[in-house]
């Protein structure tokens, strides 16, 4: 099959590219010429935000399967169904399992559990494109098929509750400064590594009995915050870290935005039912747990401090709740 990627050298997506081009599928990643794209696979030349420059690609490549990791509006949903539309057999949407109603109700949570997140606009956002795409389908036959990632993290993440990009939070634990979890810091949370939700999405791929269909793709192992900070300081060869423990109530009063951000993500228990999945791709199965990936990960940003980058934001983030507590 030939499938092209709106997006195809992020987090999540680079594994994905990687597994598809493995099995034999002839892999093509739009890009707008400003960087190569990887060895093995092709560059389709085009703008996703352009919807003449995507009719063009479209054409020049003539992919069977069109997997989006960059639709997060309506309207650019809208643009690459009229661009994409009639000559493709598969349009996979990626969604995010923050779609999901918050506080839930239920847990585990399963595809049919409500949806509608009323913190965070980037949920709203992606609902939105959710319903329009099964509507736009419904009326026109456009082959959709949902996927909700939720925390999916690659080797060169340290997942946290500020932000996994970049070493910030690997730099504030080994320098001795104080980093938060909220309230008790026992809420569960799901990680999932990128390896292992590549295999999940490749079981949807040209799959028709996706059709139609929506899918959350995550891990089974399931950890407590303290859990995640103790394996990630464990990685780093901390052996205190400094964990300072807020209330969402603290956490609002210092910021109220972030709070509501934690609201709408995080913040909320994260455990899921991945028996859907499982039933349509039986070779689906998270193997890597995490306290494996962050090692993995710490190892990969030790290799060239080069990649030990910090982000001027999340760290007055971090300063700014911990030494307000």
């Amino acid at each position: 099959m030939k499938v092209l990627f709106l997006g195809g050298t992020g987090n999540i997506s680079t594994d994905c590219a990687a597994l598809l081009a493995e099995r034999g599928n002839e892999v093509g990643l739009l890009t707008r010429g400003n960087q190569p794209v990887p060895a093995g696979f092709s560059a389709i030349q085009g703008d996703r935000y352009d919807g003449d420059s995507l009719r063009a690609a479209a054409l020049g490549f003539r992919p069977d399967i069109v997997i989006d990791f960059l639709g997060f509006s309506t309207h650019d949903v809208e643009m690459a169904a009229e661009a994409l539309g009639s000559a493709i057999a598969q349009y996979l949407f990626i969604s995010s399992a923050t779609v999901y109603a918050k506080p839930h109700t239920i847990l585990p949570i399963t595809e049919s559990a409500p949806i509608g997140n009323p913190f965070s606009a980037y949920a709203q956002n992606k609902q939105a494109c959710e319903e329009w795409l099964m509507a736009h389908a419904e009326a026109t036959g456009l082959p959709v098929t949902v996927v909700r990632p939720s925390h999916t993290y690659s080797p060169h993440w340290l997942p946290n509750l500020v932000g996994s990009a970049g070493f910030t939070f690997g730099t504030r634990l080994r320098q001795g400064k104080p980093v938060f979890v909220h309230n008790d810091g026992e809420s569960l949370w799901t990680l999932t590594a990128t390896a292992d939700f590549a295999v999940g999405l490749a079981g949807l791929v040209g799959n028709p009995h996706a059709i139609g269909e929506t899918y959350h793709i995550t891990s089974d192992e399931a950890l407590s915050w303290n859990q995640i900070y103790a394996y990630t300081a464990t990685a780093l060869g901390v052996e205190s870290p400094q964990i300072i423990k807020l209330s969402l109530e603290q956490i609002s009063a210092l910021d109220p935005d972030y709070a509501n951000q934690l609201r709408g993500d995080k913040g909320e228990p994260g455990v899921f039912d991945n028996t859907k999945i499982k039933q349509m791709v039986p070779d689906f199965n998270c193997r890597k747990r995490f306290r494996d990936g962050i090692r993995e990960a710490v190892a990969w940003f030790d290799a060239d401090p080069a990649r030990q980058t910090m982000n001027s934001e999340a760290d007055a983030l971090f300063d700014r709740l911990t030494q307000g507590a």
